[in-house]
């Protein structure tokens, strides 16, 4: 992680060649971004896209949409209506919240203070780069000559020594009984069919789940406090092969490309035995689904016991 991830690009460090043909979906009177596949000047792997729907305002100070930006990094961008009224972002889970006119965010757990705060402008929300690097936590580079924007995946700090499958650490907690942990697969099942919302509130207040919600609301019955995030779920207990999995295991899914390391979870279930596991996930919400056959089989990053 860079000790400044803004940076102005200069012509001469734009990697791509892409010419501007059409701008971001969503803003009036314009049409979609055009997208590319670039890398920083330093090597990091970014998503870059061409972005003419900046504003700059009367100090001079730049200010670009965070719709695309998150698009282009393939997050969702949903506007909670309820308490709070958060913007979320994220994949299955959200993984920042930001209110316009506020600089106090929450970036990947963390609370955090950006240098300006977001605005709201004819429906959009926007923020200006620098901010935007800091939400991420990673370098934003921005070309305001030819509107290319590049952002360095975001990916968590680790030290050199320290490998991902280092990571699990153990919870102390009383161990679930075989009829224990069919009772918490029959549990689970009670739920099937109940809706997926990105970034779902408290289910008591909702009625909806999130892929980790779902598992955290499960196990909570059962005594386990597991945290709120996919990504914090994944530190607990310990990993087990394929071949030693037990009814009431998470297993933990990559999204690849997601991204700069694929060992980072994007999606999480819990094993129920017979080869399947229950997780929420687009249309029906919550679901069983295949695990040694279909889409899921190719994305398995591993497989955590925590009872």
């Amino acid at each position: 992680m860079t000790n400044q991830p803004y940076k102005m690009l200069t012509a001469a460090a734009v990697l791509t060649v892409f010419m501007l043909t059409s701008t971001a979906c969503g803003y009036a009177a314009k049409t979609k971004n055009k997208e590319t596949s670039s890398i920083l000047p330093n090597g990091t792997p970014a998503a870059s896209y061409y972005e003419k729907s900046y504003y700059k305002d009367g100090n001079g100070t730049f200010w670009i949409p965070v719709k695309p930006a998150a698009d282009s990094l393939g997050y969702r961008m949903k506007d909670d209506t309820s308490k709070g009224g958060y913007t979320k972002l994220g994949f299955s889970d959200v993984m920042y919240m930001l209110r316009p006119g506020s600089p106090q965010v929450f970036s990947m757990g963390e609370e955090l203070a950006l240098p300006e705060a977001p605005i709201r402008r004819e429906g959009q929300i926007y923020m200006t780069p620098t901010a935007l690097s800091k939400l991420f936590q990673t370098e934003v580079g921005w070309n305001p000559t030819t509107g290319e924007i590049n952002i360095a995946v975001p990916t968590e700090d680790k030290t050199d020594d320290q490998s991902p499958h280092e990571a699990a650490k153990p919870i102390r907690i009383q161990s679930l009984s075989a009829s224990d942990s069919q009772e918490l697969v029959a549990y689970a099942k009670k739920f099937l069919g109940v809706p997926y919302d990105f970034g779902a509130g408290p289910y008591e207040e909702t009625n909806k789940f999130d892929c980790s919600s779902f598992t955290r609301h499960v196990f909570k019955k059962f005594g386990v406090d597991l945290p709120r995030l996919a990504k914090d779920q994944d530190n607990l207990g310990r990993r087990v092969s394929r071949s030693n999995l037990g009814t009431g295991d998470l297993i933990f899914f990559t999204v690849p490309g997601r991204f700069e390391s694929d060992a980072i979870p994007g999606h999480v279930g819990i094993y129920i035995g017979d080869g399947k596991f229950i997780h929420t996930w687009g249309e029906p919400g919550v679901q069983i689904s295949e695990l040694d056959s279909g889409y899921w089989s190719n994305v398995i990053l591993h497989m955590q016991s925590i009872l």
